[in-house]
């Protein structure tokens, strides 16, 4: 069985949910922080609580969140 990280966040909070991929078990959540906000340190930080490392889940999340883990530029350019 293989699970998916899904990581979202509002204005508010900061979560991240277990799903499972083939929708055969109910989702767990695993983190909800209220006001956090959708940083670069934040998201390393869940990261580094939940293990990611060690079960390896398949990160599913927007892209802003995406470009964060991967250490690329966040916010908007004007062209």
């Amino acid at each position: 069985m293989e699970w998916g990280l899904f990581i979202d966040s509002s204005i508010s909070s900061l979560k991240a949910v277990l799903l499972h991929i083939g929708n055969e078990k109910s989702s767990i959540p695993i983190f909800h922080g209220s006001h956090m906000k959708e940083i670069c340190e934040n998201l390393n930080n869940l990261r580094g609580k939940i293990q990611n490392a060690n079960y390896s889940w398949k990160i599913c999340a927007d892209l802003k969140v995406i470009f964060m883990l991967l250490g690329m530029q966040s916010g908007y350019t004007k062209y």
